[in-house]
């Protein structure tokens, strides 16, 4: 639990869905946390009564997706720092403290975990994360070139922002979308993004919801607006 100059750490585990892995994951970032909140997207199985009842605040969102989560944890999050971490154990929370300290001690507004830099498991090996890969590649690239960075991951949900930042870019996006949008709209309003490396592992239960052939042009648009305007 952080108190150093009384900043305070919210965690947000987005989940729908998460039975056979949300106890694990909220039992591990609880004593890493000022406040463990659990965004649920209307689970049909037992996701929110396990989250709960190791003391998580529970919320639902509206059921449009990941990205109405993420504003969701935004809306009702307490802490100075909010960190967002997925359900699946394809994140460990023992990385935690590195992400979220350079926005705790002032140095950065936003940080995105880099699997580029920390490793994935899940990034390789067939040819829908071929083109998954590519497809984040191309994005990043994008990115550094519109606003003279040099990120390596936009796409990475395991991320820590500063509350305040996070209420003033108004994100949009209800998918995955989220992701790049929230880099991009902090990069636009001149805040702060940085990186530290963290590593993706094999979730652990489950199939990614990420449907690369159904959803690309949404990452398309996402990212052409965001450019332009």
């Amino acid at each position: 639990m952080n108190n150093k100059n009384s900043v305070k750490l919210s965690v947000a585990v987005i989940a729908r869905n998460e039975e056979e892995t949300i106890e694990e994951v909220v039992r591990a970032v609880m004593p890493l946390a000022d406040e463990t909140l659990l965004i649920d997207g209307h689970s049909t199985d037992r996701t929110r009564e396990l989250a709960g009842a190791l003391g998580a605040k529970v919320f639902l969102d509206e059921g449009y997706g990941k990205g109405d989560g993420i504003r969701k944890a935004i809306e009702v999050a307490a802490g100075d720092v909010l960190v967002f971490i997925d359900a699946d154990c394809s994140h460990d929370p023992e990385e935690i403290p590195a992400l979220a300290a350079p926005v705790l001690a002032g140095e950065a507004d936003l940080v995105v975990g880099s699997r580029w830099t920390g490793g994935s498991d899940e990034l390789f090996g067939d040819i829908g994360k071929f083109i998954r890969s590519t497809g984040s590649s191309i994005i990043t690239l994008s990115i550094n070139y519109r606003w003279h960075v040099k990120l390596t991951d936009s796409q990475n949900g395991f991320r820590a922002i500063s509350t305040r930042a996070a209420r003033s870019i108004m994100l949009e996006e209800d998918i995955f979308t989220i992701e790049q949008e929230m880099i991009m709209k902090c990069l636009k309003q001149g805040f702060r993004v940085s990186e530290v490396p963290t590593h993706e592992y094999r979730r652990k239960s489950g199939d990614s919801q990420i449907v690369v052939w159904k959803v690309w042009h949404r990452y398309v648009w996402c990212l052409i607006k965001n450019l332009v305007r």
